[in-house]
């Protein structure tokens, strides 16, 4: 089954003054990703840029809705995601707790909603 991994952080870590704590993590993110490639786990991943360079759009009675930025406002921010194949939560769960993200934000796990018929 497909699961996905996703990282929410704090980006304040990593702006401004935190590029020791961000090379740090690099290091960290690479033998983690490494490690899900070695394990045949890895299906793909990505970090994103920061939340306030995106936006957020809503249609609402055929009104297209623009917000500059994260939706909401939250000390912690979706960051980056994996895309992993695991037989179970449980083993999806012990690769999100590998996540070097886990340390000092969340990373959330979610089974893929497979389609069927197409």
């Amino acid at each position: 089954m497909r699961y996905l991994l996703m990282i929410h952080q704090d980006e304040n870590l990593f702006r401004n003054g935190a590029a020791a704590s961000a090379t740090s993590m690099s290091s960290d993110f690479a033998a983690y990703n490494e490690a899900m490639k070695k394990a045949g786990v890895f299906l793909g991943g990505e970090r994103l840029q920061f939340a306030d360079t995106g936006a957020s759009v809503r249609v609402t009675e055929g009104r297209t809705e623009v917000l500059d930025g994260p939706y909401a406002d939250t000390k912690e921010q979706f960051g980056g995601y994996y895309m992993i194949e695991a037989p179970d939560l449980d083993q999806a769960v012990a690769w999100a707790a590998r996540c070097p993200a886990a340390q000092n934000g969340t990373v959330e796990v979610r089974p893929i909603w497979e389609l069927t018929g197409n």
